[in-house]
């Protein structure tokens, strides 16, 4: 993508009603708006969703299509990926999508206690090298983030390409005595996976399959 084309989308992203670009100061004074707010944005007191990592926010937006009475927010770093799926949220007038540029390690300070209900991870970077766990989005430190903003009984939803990355999750979660509600190493071979694990695939997974990769998933949840 082109420097120009960049800068469009994040003069966009500046514009659209949709999307949300904390600073630094919000997030360490803990003064961002909608952290435990998010429902006025909505209108509506409905659960609330989150795709993190959610590149072009395709996840995010199918899944909105398919539960208009549940609020979706994608959230990603990279603003000229997430302007995608900002846009044509926009386009598709689905009012209970939003997306939030942001570093995914900061979630906990933009959303409150118990203000979400359900956290999807999908194809993120497995991060393979040792010296790369602190950024796999499954390790312990993530998941004691995920748990301040979780509901009880809140789920978490991991849809990934990575073998490794399912065995990594699923090895760490039996070590701390978390909930594994269902797990399949091969959803499209393997009978059982929820309906929204199996009907939206994103650009990128349409890719794997074309590769005849394995496409894995985890459901599971955090006690409080």
């Amino acid at each position: 993508m082109g420097s120009k084309n960049k800068l469009r989308r994040f003069k966009d992203n500046e514009q659209f009603a949709n999307v949300f670009q904390p600073n630094r100061e919000e997030i360490a004074n803990s003064s961002f708006k909608l952290k435990g707010q998010w429902s006025k944005h909505f209108n509506n007191d409905n659960p609330i969703v989150l795709e993190l990592g959610c590149g072009k926010g395709e996840y995010t937006v199918e899944l909105a299509k398919q539960n208009a009475n549940v609020n979706y927010i994608g959230v990603d770093i990279k603003g000229a990926r997430l302007w995608r799926g900002a846009k044509t949220a926009l386009e598709e007038n689905l009012s209970n999508v939003a997306f939030l540029r942001t570093q995914i390690e900061l979630v906990d300070a933009l959303f409150e206690k118990n203000e979400v209900s359900e956290i999807w991870i999908t194809f993120p970077d497995p991060q393979i090298k040792y010296k790369r766990t602190k950024h796999r989005l499954t390790n312990s430190e993530f998941l004691n983030r995920y748990k301040q903003i979780l509901k009880k009984d809140g789920l978490v939803h991991l849809k990934t390409d990575s073998e490794f990355m399912h065995g990594y999750t699923l090895g760490l979660l039996h070590g701390l005595d978390i909930e594994i509600l269902y797990a399949n190493h091969d959803v499209y071979k393997n009978e059982g996976s929820p309906k929204e694990v199996l009907e939206i695939q994103t650009f990128y997974e349409k890719q794997y399959l074309e590769q005849n990769k394995p496409i894995t998933y985890i459901q599971f949840r955090i006690p409080n």
